[in-house]
């Protein structure tokens, strides 16, 4: 499903969209995340464009996504991600 069009549920624009891992992959093999969380919830994830992709990633450390921001109402509901996100609404997009 890598690179398929679709709409956003950060920035609510129509473009190209990633998998991002609401458990950051990194996260996995540590032993709090697989006591408390089976390995398809760990897998569990949400497809969101590239430029949302990478500020979640640019503003919070893995552990941080991890433990506080592990589902999509939380991300969005984050006051920094928010604005991010609003910011990045307005910004063009071109998919082929």
């Amino acid at each position: 499903m890598a690179n398929t069009v679709g709409v956003c549920p950060c920035c609510k624009r129509k473009t190209r969209l990633t998998y991002h891992h609401l458990i950051p992959k990194k996260m996995h093999r540590r032993q709090y995340f697989k006591k408390h969380y089976t390995k398809a919830e760990r897998q569990e994830g949400v497809h969101v464009c590239r430029q949302c992709h990478s500020g979640i990633h640019r503003f919070y450390d893995e552990m941080t996504l991890a433990k506080n921001l592990c589902t999509l109402p939380l991300l969005l509901a984050d006051e920094q991600l928010a604005s991010f996100f609003s910011w990045v609404s307005k910004q063009r997009v071109k998919v082929d």
